[in-house]
């Protein structure tokens, strides 16, 4: 079996895998085995057992239940930010680098002043301002997030704007708008797809950190960092209360990153196939 063929196998088998929990996600009103939501003091601090596959919490609740409701805000709102961060930082990062001068200069010193700070201390900064709530976290991450989308994109445009054939495009009479679309950005488009897909699995531990802070979802609303934080002072008699969504978490971001690493060797021109 050729190189390209163990990639494409690798690739399709980790994109199986992670579809599969994706599905079970937005299956969750139909699979959850309880109300990840009802109040039952009557079963509090259960172990895991043939009822509560993954034990209940403080107040009753259904941890496994609440692990599968909450794995969709943070899964999915991590796609919705990477993405977003991923147009906005690429489209900033392309036209800076092909207008240059002055306009390039001001998008990079504010790109510069962004990555002066620490990615997670800036979000919780910018968090702690905006108030709790899935979009105020996504705004606290994205507000730093799009800035290596745009300097990496700057750079890719740099080295192509000088080949010969964006010069011949350019005596042909073609406006800068069809050369960007035309002729630029597909060529730039592979390494940030290479980036964005890397960015995930970070993504979505920067969510489930602020959801651990108490600066994403309300409660009772399930996500799994808030699980963790719910279950933090009773780790050493209920540790399934935070172990459950850590290994989620750990799961999830080890086959996104997976995902990537395919990704890149797949995209990657300089990669030797036999």
């Amino acid at each position: 079996m050729s190189t390209k063929d163990r990639r494409k196998n690798k690739f399709l088998m980790i994109l199986i895998l992670i579809v599969i929990i994706l599905g079970i996600s937005l299956l969750a009103p139909y699979i959850a085995p309880n109300d990840p939501y009802k109040i039952d003091l009557q079963n509090t601090l259960k172990a895991p057992s043939r009822e509560f596959f993954l034990g209940t919490d403080a107040l009753g609740r259904c941890v496994f239940s609440r692990m599968i409701y909450g794995a969709s805000r943070t899964i999915f709102s991590s796609l919705i930010l990477v993405s977003l961060m991923f147009v906005f930082g690429s489209f900033i990062g392309i036209i800076s680098g092909y207008i240059g001068g002055l306009f390039d200069n001001i998008v990079m010193r504010v790109v510069d002043v962004f990555l002066a700070f620490p990615s997670l201390v800036l979000a919780i900064a910018v968090a702690g301002v905006l108030g709790g709530g899935m979009i105020n976290a996504m705004i606290a991450i994205g507000v730093i997030g799009w800035t290596k989308y745009a300097r990496l994109a700057r750079g890719e445009v740099l080295e192509i704007k000088e080949e010969t054939f964006i010069k011949a495009a350019r005596l042909s009479g073609n406006s800068s708008m069809y050369i960007v679309f035309k002729h630029i950005m597909p060529r730039v488009l592979s390494t940030l797809i290479v980036t964005a897909s890397l960015d995930i699995g970070t993504t979505i531990m920067e969510m489930a950190a602020l959801s651990f802070l108490g600066l994403s979802s309300p409660l009772p609303i399930p996500e799994w960092g808030a699980m963790m934080n719910e279950g933090k002072s009773m780790i050493q008699f209920a540790p399934w209360i935070t172990i459950a969504p850590g290994i989620a978490i750990f799961i999830i971001v080890i086959l996104f990153n997976l995902l990537g690493d395919v990704v890149h060797d797949m995209l990657d021109p300089k990669q030797k196939e036999y």
